[in-house]
């Protein structure tokens, strides 16, 4: 767990389907966050870049190189920024996700004090929160679970800001398993059960177009799900980008050289 009490942070979340959020600081009051996601902030916030979360105020250098190296390998960046209110009275600084998509505010409080989130899920979160990796149980989810197999680990007792891809679906279990597609799943709490579990028959495996295997999660607690994973989103850009040598994407580049070679007929 943080070695700190989380600082108290007021927010607004902007905007529907390209979300952003906006937090209100009292003097005093940080807030850390990914590094390259500010979107603006007021005058009495000033800003530094960091290797620790500031969760542990006496960790050593190494410990905070070490930390740093756990960050890269879970997606994030090696820094994080810590804004904080120097000016008078409250200030505000706005955090927005790099893709479309919607943020989830988590109340660590209210959560047991732990969340696990997929990786690159962070964006900000109190001063106090304590972001680590955590890895599945069973090493067969690292290798077939679709997004690697390092997740975030997220601790403390303050707010944590979540950024997905699409709708957010939010579903209780009570003892019962859910089978979701790996790149679907944003967040769960620790009650929650990772692991993989094949996909079908051989065929379904094969020709359902749905991956080889599907991430089981199983136990008592919420898990977050996204409707549209941005690696599933990123595969269709690509699929209609131009090509090498300036060509277009394989449709519209056979499109526009048929309209070429109609106007070189008449």
């Amino acid at each position: 767990m943080a070695d700190m009490k989380s600082h108290e942070i007021d927010y607004v979340i902007l905007g529907d389907d390209m979300q952003a959020v906006e937090i209100e600081l009292d003097r005093g009051e940080t807030v850390i966050a990914e590094a390259g996601v500010m979107n603006y902030l007021e005058e009495g916030i000033s800003f530094q870049s960091k290797m620790g979360d500031g969760s542990e105020p006496n960790q050593g250098v190494l410990g905070k190189l070490f930390g740093a190296g756990k960050r890269m390998l879970a997606g994030e960046s090696m820094m994080i920024t810590h804004f904080t209110n120097t000016g008078a009275g409250k200030q505000k600084v706005c955090f927005a996700a790099p893709y479309p998509g919607k943020i989830i505010a988590l109340d660590l409080a209210q959560l047991g004090g732990e969340i696990i989130v997929q990786r690159d899920g962070f964006l900000c979160a109190a001063l106090g929160t304590k972001l680590d990796i955590a890895f599945t149980q069973r090493l067969g989810a690292g290798f077939f679970g679709g997004e690697g197999f390092i997740l975030q680990r997220m601790q403390g007792n303050g707010k944590v800001f979540v950024h997905a891809c699409g709708t957010i679906i939010k579903k209780e279990l009570r003892g019962q398993t859910l089978r979701v597609d790996s790149g679907c799943l944003v967040a769960f709490t620790p009650g929650i059960e990772y692991n993989i579990a094949r996909a079908g028959n051989l065929k379904s495996m094969i020709f359902g177009g749905e991956g080889l295997f599907l991430a089981t999660m199983k136990g008592t607690g919420t898990v977050w799900l996204q409707s549209l994973p941005f690696s599933r989103l990123a595969n269709r850009i690509l699929e209609f980008a131009p090509k090498a040598g300036g060509a277009s994407a394989e449709e519209g580049g056979g499109m526009l050289s048929g309209i070429g070679n109609m106007f070189e007929q008449t």
